[in-house]
């Protein structure tokens, strides 16, 4: 059993509960994920941690009454080993934790460098991160929670498993600012790097959830699995 933290701060939030609940039938493995929204209830047991997208002030903002992210924060470097996901306002968590926290990948990132809403657009990419095969299973979608969100539907097709490439969203993404990346440089849109990993902190500025290719959320749980029996 890997259990896996969801911020719940704001944005595609089920998206990713949907992507990980797919991956982990395609690993084979069971996961329980846990809906993080105050600060107590990030605790030693979680394997792996995943921060969505979203809009990173607002998330800065909403955080503030129940600290969850210095929580968040103090998880991650307390747990050095253990991977996490951070996709587009994640990714800008990751670069910029403020609250005194040292960035957790080694680079600069710009918010909303792309442009607008309107500049938002999808292109493919290509994939320099070793990630676990799996099997093809037909996509199911989550019923509405308890709070009556229907998440949204992603990727109607199967994934091609053996394909390297990857369909990017973008929706007002961040940059990363390319001259000040330190760290290892695993995704690109042409020659420009949007994919980086430091350590197991892989941070994304597009949206991997709202596909049917759930490479980076298998990333995720096989190293959380790894961490949790090292060789």
């Amino acid at each position: 059993m890997v259990r896996v933290g969801v911020a719940m701060l704001q944005g595609a939030r089920h998206e990713h509960s949907e992507a990980l609940y797919a991956a982990s039938r395609q690993l084979g493995i069971q996961i329980e994920i846990v809906e993080l929204r105050m600060g107590k209830q990030v605790d030693s047991e979680l394997d792996c941690l995943v921060l969505p997208g979203g809009e990173s002030t607002a998330m800065r903002r909403a955080s503030q009454s129940e600290s969850l992210l210095p929580a968040l924060f103090s998880w991650m470097k307390e747990h050095p080993s253990r991977p996490v996901l951070g996709t587009c306002a994640g990714a800008i968590l990751l670069a910029q934790p403020e609250f005194s926290f040292t960035p957790f990948v080694d680079c600069k990132i710009s918010r909303n460098a792309w442009g607008r809403q309107r500049d938002s657009f999808e292109a493919m990419l290509d994939v320099e991160l070793e990630t676990p095969s799996g099997s093809q299973i037909e996509i199911q979608h989550l019923n509405r929670n308890e709070f009556n969100h229907q998440p949204l539907p992603v990727g109607t097709a199967l994934e091609s498993l053996s394909s390297e490439r990857f369909h990017g969203v973008f929706i007002r993404a961040p940059r990363f600012e390319q001259s000040t990346i330190q760290c290892d440089e695993v995704v690109k849109l042409s020659h420009e790097t949007v994919g980086v990993l430091d350590g197991n902190r892989l941070a994304l500025t597009f949206h991997p959830e709202l596909t049917g290719d759930y490479r980076f959320h298998r990333w995720l749980l096989k190293h959380a699995i790894d961490a949790k029996n090292p060789v």
